[in-house]
């Protein structure tokens, strides 16, 4: 590896042997509390999961689409679980879907989208996953202490600022962790626990309790030029005559590999570097795409634990690109899309959505 890019994790090799891990299944059947009827819930497309390790095994959480939704199929959250980290039995129904319940206005039809996952260290589980309605995309929060059984939330920011991000178009919540052996747990930084999210541009947010997230946010009228600090601590916060607005920690860079978009991957991770975020990046330019046009691969971040939204490096190419005939031929192509990473048996394996058709993972040598 670059000795510049030492703090990287990785490197990563796809696991030939093993991809893709996880494929659509035609045969798996659900009745929809909504639609009030059975439907093939996982029949179209799987991908972009998160993933944890528990019992000794690898447990996926999983996007799936059917064939009957409007926005290109209704999202559910399916589950399923290895004891090599590569090859995955399914469970036959979701265990986080769109109900008739309070945020049904939030989720139907488009559905639950792109979980990722955090566990605490009392045996807790966060899923933060995308509500879709066919309007708005929001960042909600889910709860669980066995991985099956989920109890919802809702959206994330709603009471942030006084409802002022409760619209906000929203996605992609990657909570800063650390490792202890296969487990990560969110660990506070000056005081507060920290995410990164986004579409788009990648920001942050902090928490006290892990569902209630307040984002950063900087003085938009010159007055702070650093970027340094956020509404929480800030005693001009009243202050009627200030702009504030999304703090943002990384912008898509012209010409490069994430010039449309950038998008929080797994958990964030802090080492000895400082806090690594994998992230996704979404460009045209051929020179950093293996000739491809346009296509969403993975970069990696370093940011700094004193101040979680300063960005001490930044990939200049892609770690991980589409190559594979799955990564480059479904819904979405070409397409490796980064959301889970689990440390298990001495490797990180990196799971990640193939053109947003299939699951495949990554894993690296033995660290």
């Amino acid at each position: 590896m670059n000795s510049e890019y030492s703090w990287m994790l990785g490197p990563f090799q796809k696991a030939a042997e093993a991809n893709p891990c996880l494929i659509p299944c035609e045969t798996s059947s659900f009745f929809c509390p909504v639609r009030q009827e059975n439907v093939a819930w996982e029949a179209k497309d799987v991908f972009n999961p998160a993933a944890v390790v528990k019992d000794g095994q690898v447990w996926l959480l999983y996007r799936a689409e059917d064939r009957v939704g409007k926005y290109a199929g209704t999202s559910r959250i399916g589950l399923a679980v290895s004891s090599d980290g590569l090859h995955f039995t399914t469970c036959p129904e979701p265990v986080l879907f769109p109900d008739q319940d309070d945020f049904s206005s939030l989720e139907w039809e488009g559905g639950c989208e792109d979980p990722r996952i955090i566990e605490t260290e009392d045996g807790r589980y966060f899923l933060y996953y995308t509500a879709f309605n066919g309007t708005i995309a929001l960042l909600c929060c889910a709860e669980s202490t066995d991985l099956i059984h989920w109890k919802k939330h809702g959206p994330l920011f709603r009471d942030a600022q006084n409802g002022k991000y409760a619209g906000l178009w929203s996605k992609s919540g990657a909570v800063v962790c650390r490792q202890s052996e296969d487990h990560f747990y969110p660990v506070r930084l000056q005081g507060t626990y920290w995410m990164y999210w986004g579409e788009s541009n990648i920001y942050a947010a902090t928490s006290e309790d892990l569902i209630h997230w307040t984002p950063l946010e900087y003085t938009a009228d010159g007055s702070d030029p650093a970027h340094t600090y956020s509404l929480r601590d800030d005693s001009r916060a009243g202050d009627p005559s200030l702009t504030r607005v999304l703090l943002p920690v990384i912008l898509p860079r012209k010409g490069n590999y994430d010039e449309h978009l950038c998008e929080p991957g797994p958990q964030a991770v802090l080492t000895k570097s400082g806090i690594v975020l994998l992230y996704n990046g979404k460009g045209n330019n051929p020179d950093h795409l293996g000739g491809h046009d346009t296509l969403y691969a993975g970069g990696q971040l370093l940011l700094d634990p004193q101040n979680p939204a300063c960005v001490i490096s930044r990939t200049t190419r892609p770690f991980i690109s589409p190559s594979e005939p799955f990564e480059l031929e479904g819904q979405v192509m070409p397409t490796c899309f980064l959301e889970g990473m689990v440390h298990f048996r001495g490797r990180y394996f990196l799971y990640y959505g193939t053109a947003d058709s299939k699951v495949a993972v990554a894993v690296t040598e033995a660290v």
